[in-house]
């Protein structure tokens, strides 16, 4: 379970594909730092295990199920990635609950700059539409973020300065594919309402 709140700007070092994954190795001194195989690292809000690691790099497999249901297929060497380690249960929840269970992929469409921050509008799929609200909580490459608009394919969010600078939304441009995590919350909401009618 992650927060959604960047720990690190990390950088891929290296990508290597086999014919139904990839081993994406990345570098990451904090994240790293007390990283043993088998521990979960998010990247770009997909959970990963780490395979191995070493002072400053960890290296994780990736299944084509997750390079097919997430942006992670697209990263290259030199790629920046937001990186986050599992919350502990003695840690502040400054995010919201985020699994690392990537939901689809959209797009960003538009950046609106203004004084002290930047409005985003991003693409997503219709099926998801549903699970997106006004003021809602949205992770968008493992970034938690408040939305402030949603339509029947977009939603809309706010980067303020930090978030610009300490993440990889600061850089993506339009046209670039972004991972999506809808809550947690609306998906078992619906299910249980589903379940009573």
């Amino acid at each position: 379970m992650f927060t959604g709140i960047v720990e690190e700007l990390g950088e891929v070092v290296d990508v290597q594909q086999h014919p139904d994954a990839a081993s994406i190795t990345i570098r990451g001194p904090r994240v790293v730092a007390d990283a043993r195989p088998g521990d979960s690292i998010a990247v770009n809000g997909v959970c990963l295990t780490v395979v191995r690691h070493d002072g400053a790099t960890f290296t994780a497999d990736v299944m084509a199920e997750t390079l097919h249901r997430s942006a992670l297929g697209a990263l290259r060497a030199g790629s920046p990635v937001n990186l986050e380690r599992p919350v502990t249960l003695a840690a502040r929840l400054g995010g919201h609950l985020v699994q690392g269970h990537v939901d689809g992929t959209g797009h960003v469409v538009s950046r609106q700059v203004a004084d002290h921050w930047e409005v985003v509008t991003i693409s997503m799929a219709p099926d998801l539409a549903r699970y997106v609200v006004v003021k809602g909580s949205i992770t968008v490459d493992g970034v938690s973020l408040t939305v402030v608009d949603v339509g029947p394919d977009w939603f809309t969010v706010s980067l303020i300065p930090s978030t610009l600078a300490l993440t990889t939304l600061g850089s993506k441009g339009p046209g670039e594919p972004v991972n999506l995590e809808v809550d947690i919350v609306a998906k078992y909401v619906e299910k249980l309402m589903g379940e009573r009618t």
